[in-house]
């Protein structure tokens, strides 16, 4: 069967796991665009929920093979993330800082201060670029999209959001069973 004759079932450019985390992916990035119009109370209950649906639909992402290498680009601009960070970093507030271990570091025992700014606005980065690629017409985009979504899940988006969601659980749920993390 030629690739012109393959329905766009059989793509894994077009399957349900990709068609979902374009879903889940576009949810959180037009939240996070009316950040502003959100108390810190309600943009919390939205992230403690989103954010378990972004790691499973990311972990879900095919292994695409790319045709066309050159066919990616980026959209969001410096300026975007520094403007989208700073109503996150303002929303939060003195909550916006926490600790974790980093195990990825070869000393696992220092905890590392993190932002909950700083990790919703990279995910949105991500979240956003791939929408962005992803809604162009030619298939080699969605190849890189898809592609450049999961690697970016497994080096970077996947892990701040269990960070974070780690941070959120221990705003939202105080007590001294979460001291170790907070």
């Amino acid at each position: 069967m030629t690739e012109t004759n393959i329905p766009l079932g059989d793509e894994p450019v077009y399957s349900k796991k990709v068609l979902e985390m374009l879903t889940v992916a576009n949810e959180y990035c037009l939240f996070l665009e009316k950040a502003e119009a959100y108390s810190m109370e309600e943009l919390l209950n939205f992230l403690q929920k989103i954010s378990p649906l972004i790691y499973l639909k990311g972990s879900l992402l095919p292994d695409i093979e790319v045709e066309d290498e050159d066919a990616t680009e980026h959209y969001v601009s410096e300026e975007q993330w520094e403007t989208l960070f700073n109503v996150l970093y303002f929303k939060f507030g003195g909550k916006d800082e926490f600790y974790y271990i980093d195990q990825h570091e070869k000393s696992h025992t220092d905890p590392v201060k993190g932002s909950l700014a700083e990790c919703f606005t990279d995910i949105y980065q991500d979240m956003k670029d791939f929408l962005l690629l992803y809604q162009k017409p030619l298939k080699s985009f969605k190849e890189n999209a898809v592609r450049d979504c999961k690697v970016l899940f497994e080096t970077r988006f996947g892990y701040r959001l269990l960070i974070a969601q780690a941070a959120i659980h221990c705003l939202k749920f105080p007590g001294e069973q979460n001291d170790f993390i907070y």
